[in-house]
Order: structure tokens, then sequence, then C-alpha cells
């Protein structure tokens, strides 16, 4: 029999939270790794969320990712972050340099 889930209104509230505010919690972007964190829970129970429980987590991991995205390109085009290190962020969301 499996554990009950840890799912709940509170726990999509906080996600919302931490992609608004995830720089209060020391991030620098914006990350499913830093989200899982704050909500004391590993990564791969919210990439089950997404595909599981309900549309709504799809799109709060979606809407993180986009945050992520557009903090990396403001970021890598301001300098603010070290260029290799964008580049490489960047190429999990598709972006690549040819």
């Amino acid at each position: 029999m499996a554990r009950p889930t840890k799912y709940s209104k509170e726990i999509v509230e906080k996600a919302y939270e931490y992609i608004r505010d995830y720089e209060q919690y020391g991030h620098m972007i914006p990350s499913i790794e830093g989200l899982a964190i704050v909500l004391d829970l590993h990564r791969d129970t919210l990439y089950d969320w997404s595909k599981q429980e309900s549309k709504e987590f799809s799109d709060i991991l979606g809407k993180l990712l986009q945050m992520q995205q557009l903090k990396l390109i403001d970021g890598g085009l301001s300098n603010k972050f070290n260029s290799a290190i964008t580049k490489l962020v960047l190429g999990k969301h598709g972006f690549h340099d040819k």
C-alpha cells in the first residue's frame, strides 16, 4: 500500500510563492531542486506530481522553468551571470550556439 501523498493546496501555494520570491531563499535563479528543498520533498516527487496529481502542478513547473529561462537570459546579457554557466543551463532549455 502506497504512502498518502503530501500534495495539498498549501504545497501549491508555497510553490507559487517560491516562483515569485525564490531570491528570499538565497537562490540566484528558481530551480526545481530549489523548490524541492523549500517544500522538503525529493525532486522526483515534483516530477511525479506534474505527471499524475494534476495539470496544475505541471503548470507550476512550467512557470518555474520559464522564470528560470528569463533570469538566465537577463543575467547572461547583463554579465551578472558567468557566461559559460549560463550557456550550460540554457542548453537544458533547448538553446544552442551554431
